[in-house]
């Protein structure tokens, strides 16, 4: 699989920026019904990462684009319908959260390591809550 990764993450901007395509087998499994793959971030969304979860965006910020067409694992709070969560192993484990807004756009809403990451993954695949993209894309063939 080649990586066609091409955004870049501005962790001072004042606008709305795209930062990836969610990939077309994320928005199928998990029915997002998203007038657009493309994943927004808000500078608000960046404010709260910021204050919430210091020198995650500034350490990982630039790994968001891959994150999104690239994840490791892939997954749905049972507490938002709307939204997928992905999962990359770097040093930490990251999660990232995108949601789907009622209008019908995606965006990230928080960006943060994975606590006691390598067991809440297992438990994760476990249960069925998470699932490997690599899993995703052999399904789809």
């Amino acid at each position: 699989m080649q990586k066609n990764v091409r955004y870049t993450i501005d962790l001072d901007a004042k606008t709305t920026q795209i930062v990836g395509i969610l990939p077309e087998v994320i928005v199928v499994r998990y029915n997002l019904l998203c007038s657009s793959r493309e994943v927004k971030m808000f500078p608000g969304a960046i404010r709260h990462i910021k204050k919430r979860h210091p020198g995650i965006l500034e350490s990982f910020g630039h790994l968001i684009p891959e994150i999104i067409e690239f994840p490791d694992y892939v997954g749905q709070s049972p507490r938002h319908p709307n939204s997928v969560e992905l999962i990359k192993v770097v040093s930490e484990h990251l999660l990232l959260a995108i949601k789907l807004d009622p209008s019908g756009y995606l965006f990230v809403s928080s960006f943060y390591e994975l606590n006691n990451g390598p067991y809440k993954i297992k438990k994760r695949l476990r249960s069925g809550r998470l699932v490997r993209f690599t899993d995703l894309l052999d399904f789809t063939i």
